[in-house]
């Protein structure tokens, strides 16, 4: 981030200040006699659309003039698009759609590319080519415990799958099929060090998939959780130091890694204890069976613990991938649970790793428990064993706390103020509540301070810095999904939308009727119709910390290596080559023409085309296409590829480049001719 684009932090909140004092000062008709023909032109523009103070204010908070960078950027899931968001905080700008899962021509990837084909054919299931995803869950890595903006993880809930993105370039390097799964859905959170990234898995299913009748679910059906092995050097997962744990058959949902004092630890929460396995087998369907307990159980799980059974080779082998089983785990006081309120989607661990925070969908509370009653209850053998001899901690012994929060709470964010923000789905609103110590004390503890009006069924909720040890504050974000009548309908399909509110400030009165709709301190700015896919959660990160290249550092870089290719086509070397069948054409890219312009072959050749984008300047962006046979290339500057087909259709080809690269874009084409 230059000096020039970006301004200081701190210079850019006190320029945002000063216009919003200014703002309000027109508002008022506080302006001096010099200034009144501005003046006018201010408040008529007010006056002309009925604008509050509120309504002013809440839109200079949000804009960020041209030219200056957000203070924010927030990494949302993409949903069925199988991509993930990239969104600009406060101004609300779309910077990127970054391809994972799905197949995007406008970058190309999965086009042609060899190495993004290789990406993505490695998430296919057996022999079925997957070419969609679910991104659920977003998580940046971690030094620490704080976000260092080097890569960012997401998982595809649909086919249990996990990419890596690299933030360098903000393109996915790395997707890895989960041999054990064929669904996931609390990924992928990471350990305080990105030792690990965390998949826990959804719906029971055999280990690996196989085949057991529902009437055997009880025996044949387990859960699981998989801990992938991040090396940070190769910024890959190493799967060969990955393993997986055998769980009962309960869903098992988020998952969230322990900080600080419970660095060390995993907390995933669960639904159907109950074991139910649908209408047709015992009468109860789903919707209701899954949910007719009175609870379900909080997984707490001793991740060291677990790689000592891993390296001592206590695992069986399931697709080839190691999965320590349950009876060692409950052996060796790996696994334990804890009873939380039935049908929870949310587990959430306070800045200083003290509290696991769980909201149960079917229960107005929050409950907090605490990591030091959990580790004295474990110490005294307070528990008594579930129906597979999963020791269950006692309730009372680990609970810290129960706040009431509204109908319908799923997920907690954090600040740096000592509150928690939980999204409420039923009352469709954000509860402020705080936390107890070392965060409130004494009267302050443990209390639900406020709540805002969010005008949809919200989701997740992201807070600046929100999930790591030290929270910003700031802003949060709520992910909504039902839309009601505040845009344009664009036919039958409604766009996701997310508010953007701003909690900078303290509660105003915490003792007012927080049953009504006072923000207390909160403040709405924003409304944002999403039509991407439907964004379940994000992560925000400052701005600041991340560095990514602006044209790649060397002609000739292959993204894939992260290194120049020494093979890559340069200047002076261009050419195309035969070797038999096989057809190697070496090409260069610059504004405004191909080089070599002309490629000729014979049907039925196989075709290895190189290209390099020899520019060096900022954006200089050129795409290729090759039409007829579903060719398309996005090159950055500096950047080589390599893609492979066979030409076996005959005729003439235009190829040509698709970003509009200069004044004679147009010309920058050539010919590709396939003798019959």
């Amino acid at each position: 981030m230059t000096e020039r684009s970006a301004p200081p932090r701190r210079k850019r909140r006190w320029l945002v200040l000063f216009a919003l004092t200014a703002a309000l000062a027109l508002v008022a008709g506080a302006c001096t006699a010099g200034d009144g023909e501005a003046a006018g032109s201010y408040t008529d523009i007010i006056n002309e659309r009925g604008l509050t103070d509120e309504q002013v204010e809440a839109a200079l908070k949000t804009y960020v003039p041209s030219g200056q960078w957000d203070e924010y950027v927030m990494f949302a899931s993409g949903g069925h698009s199988g991509q993930v968001i990239a969104i600009g905080i406060p101004s609300m700008r779309i910077l990127k759609n970054i391809a994972v899962f799905t197949p995007e021509p406008w970058q190309g990837w999965g086009y042609g590319n060899v190495e993004q084909m290789k990406v993505l054919e490695a998430g296919n299931v057996g022999d079925n080519q997957i070419s969609w995803g679910d991104t659920h869950h977003p998580a940046l890595s971690e030094t620490n415990g704080d976000y260092d903006g080097q890569f960012l993880f997401i998982n595809d809930k649909a086919n249990a799958r996990v990419a890596v993105i690299d933030l360098r370039d903000w393109e996915t390097k790395q997707i890895l099929k989960n041999p054990v799964s064929i669904v996931d859905h609390g990924g992928t959170m990471v350990t305080p060090n990105t030792e690990y990234v965390i998949e826990g898995g959804q719906y029971g299913n055999p280990l690996g998939w196989e085949y057991a009748p529902l009437e055997e679910y009880e025996a044949e059906y387990r859960g699981m959780v998989t801990f992938w092995k991040f090396d940070r050097d190769k910024g890959r997962i190493d799967e060969s130091q990955s393993f997986a744990l055998e769980l009962p058959p309960y869903w098992q949902d988020l998952c969230d890694a322990g900080k600080n004092v419970s660095e060390g630890w995993v907390f995933c929460n669960s639904f159907n204890v109950e074991l139910a396995k649908g209408k047709s087998v015992d009468g109860a369907d789903f919707e209701a069976g899954v949910s007719a307990g009175e609870n379900d159980y909080l997984h707490v799980i001793n991740l060291r613990k677990a790689e000592e059974l891993f390296k001592a080779g206590e695992t069986i082998d399931v697709k080839g991938f190691p999965v320590i089983p349950l009876d060692k785990l409950i052996d060796a006081g790996v696994l334990y649970f804890i009873p939380e309120p039935k049908s929870p989607h949310g587990i959430d661990i306070s800045p200083g790793g003290e509290y696991m925070v769980v909201s149960g969908k079917l229960d107005p509370h929050v409950t907090i428990y605490s990591f030091d009653k959990i580790q004295q209850a474990i110490a005294d053998k307070n528990w008594v064993p579930d129906r597979y001899g999963v020791p269950v901690l006692d309730f009372d012994a680990v609970k810290e706390a129960q706040i009431e929060v509204g109908l319908g709470p799923l997920h907690t964010q954090f600040d740096d103020k000592g509150y928690a923000y939980t999204s409420i789905f039923l009352d469709s609103v954000v509860s402020r509540w705080s936390l107890g110590p070392p965060y409130k004390e004494g009267d302050e503890a443990w209390k639900l301070v406020g709540r805002i009006p969010i005008q949809y069924n919200v989701g997740h909720v992201a807070a600046a810095e929100g999930d790591t040890v030290s929270p910003d504050g700031n802003y949060l974000v709520s992910l909504n999904k039902w839309s009601i009548d505040r845009f344009l309908p664009p036919g039958p399909l409604l766009p996701q939308n997310l508010q953007l509110i701003d909690i900078s400030k303290e509660p105003i009165n915490p003792t007012v009727d927080v049953t009504g709709t006072d923000p207390n301190g909160m403040q709405l700015l924003y409304d944002m119709p999403m039509a991407l896919g439907e964004p379940h959660y994000a992560q925000i990160i400052k701005a600041d910390k991340l560095n990514p290249f602006e044209i790649y550092p060397e002609v000739g870089w292959d993204p894939a290596t992260m290194q120049v290719d020494p093979e890559a086509p340069v200047p002076g070397n261009e050419r195309v080559e035969r070797d038999g069948n096989t057809v190697h054409v070496y090409m260069t890219a610059v504004r405004s023409r191909y080089t070599p312009d002309r490629v000729e072959v014979k049907k039925g050749d196989r075709v290895i085309w190189h290209i390099t984008n020899i520019e060096q300047s900022l954006d200089a962006t050129h795409g290729f296409a090759l039409p007829g046979y579903n060719i398309t290339l996005s090159l950055e500057p500096g950047e080589t590829a390599t893609f492979e087909f066979t030409a076996n259709e005959s005729g003439t080809f235009p190829f040509y480049c698709t970003e509009f690269c200069s004044a004679l874009h147009l010309e920058m084409a050539g010919y590709f001719l396939v003798q019959p």
